[in-house]
């Protein structure tokens, strides 16, 4: 069974910093991409970041230079590094892996495998 787990959320102001966790099990981590992605009430989600299984990583423009994907093969674990943080930060995060090995990508149908979310809050 799959199954994807955020933590390390939560309420922050701005200019500080926050490190999110993602823990999968149930596929094969090391050899395939994973990815973070945001969303906010009534907006479509936002591709954070991306790496693959070479440890190749991609970032969007609006957290690039504040934001760092990272993981560990041995703890099958995720991680988003998220510095400098702003308001329009703010926002429900998401992991999310590939079932198959593939390329860094920010596309939603990339992925597979879905976490429930850790809620971000950055106060002004």
């Amino acid at each position: 069974q799959v199954r994807l787990v955020e933590s390390g959320g939560g309420s922050v102001q701005a200019g500080r910093s926050l490190r999110l966790s993602c823990d999968a099990s149930g596929y094969t981590f090391s050899s395939t991409s994973q990815a973070w992605f945001r969303q906010t009430p009534g907006k479509e989600r936002e591709w954070i970041a991306c790496i693959d299984s070479n440890s190749n990583t991609g970032y969007a423009d609006s957290v690039k230079g504040r934001f760092a994907i990272s993981k560990d093969n041995a703890k099958n674990t995720l991680y988003l590094q998220m510095d400098s943080l702003k308001p329009v930060d703010a926002a429900m995060y998401y992991c999310a892996g590939s079932r198959y090995p593939a390329s860094c990508s920010g596309y939603e149908i990339v992925y597979d495998y879905w976490g429930q979310g850790t809620q971000v809050t950055v106060s002004s």
